[in-house]
């Protein structure tokens, strides 16, 4: 099966021919567009001789619309639509601007301009100013200019956030506060200096000392005064005479771990004397 036709075009078709025309086009386009709406049949020379004088209204209709598109080109030089849309603080539309919108505007102008030759090379969603680019034919093309604006006033010139009170309330660095702000240098240094000492802490045999004092009214001992020799020397004794003990078995009441005792155990055996007998 044949990928391409040839027909014969009875009707102006955009992008593609006048009438009279012979094309080469998919069987596809052809079965389910040109050949359902009559845009085209097939090819022979009685079909083309009878469509002759069409074909010659046709191309004067060519040639005006060429002669329009021509003037309305240098028209459009240096042509600005203003358009205007709602929007939230920070200048973001609530809807694009599409084709429809920027055709619209320019009929209302005076210029005939279709929304398939408005071509945009971005989406149009913010407050700003842009270049549009108008198609009008292969070889004819004109830029204008787009001013997007708000419908209330807004403050896009704002950068951050205002200051808070605190912040304003708060000294810089190197500054004195706003309480000093009015005394001179020599008073707030006396202030500084006059500041309470804290108070120093006793000493650990002070503090025990006063508390012998309050109670017994006895003399103060220090926490690291070495003890007296004699009592080292007693408990010394002490330990070395139950270490002593210790070593030592009891030899009290007959223990049987004093002496070793002599024992003899009878295994049913009698002497041999007795054997003998």
């Amino acid at each position: 099966m044949a990928r391409n036709l040839k027909l014969l075009l009875t009707e102006n078709v955009e992008a593609l021919g006048i009438v009279g025309d012979v094309v080469n086009v998919r069987t596809g386009y052809a079965r389910n567009f040109l050949l359902p709406r009559s845009l085209a049949t097939e090819p022979s020379e009685e079909k083309i001789k009878a469509l002759a004088t069409k074909r010659a209204e046709a191309e004067r209709m060519v040639a005006e619309m060429r002669k329009q598109r021509e003037a309305l080109s240098e028209k459009l030089v240096g042509v600005e639509v203003h358009l205007t849309r709602s929007c939230n603080d920070q200048g973001i539309l609530y809807g694009a601007i599409t084709q429809h919108d920027i055709a619209d505007a320019l009929g209302a102008m005076g210029h005939a301009v279709k929304p398939r030759d408005v071509r945009l090379g971005q989406v149009i969603k913010r407050i700003d100013t842009y270049d549009v680019h108008i198609k009008l034919d292969s070889d004819l093309d004109a830029t204008i200019k787009l001013w997007v604006v708000a419908d209330r006033k807004l403050d896009l010139t704002r950068g951050g956030a205002e200051p808070t009170p605190d912040a304003e309330a708060a000294p810089t660095e190197g500054e004195a506060p706003a309480d000093q702000k009015g005394e001179p240098k020599s008073a707030r240094e006396g202030k500084a200096d006059a500041k309470p000492e804290a108070k120093a802490k006793p000493a650990k045999g002070e503090g025990k000392a006063e508390k012998s004092d309050k109670g017994g009214g006895g003399e103060p001992k220090a926490e690291g005064e070495a003890k007296p020799e004699k009592k080292k020397s007693e408990k010394k004794e002490k330990k070395s005479e139950g270490k002593s003990d210790e070593a030592k078995p009891a030899d009290k009441g007959g223990s049987k771990w004093a002496k070793p005792v002599e024992q003899s155990f009878d295994f049913g055996m009698r002497p041999g004397r007795d054997r003998k007998r």
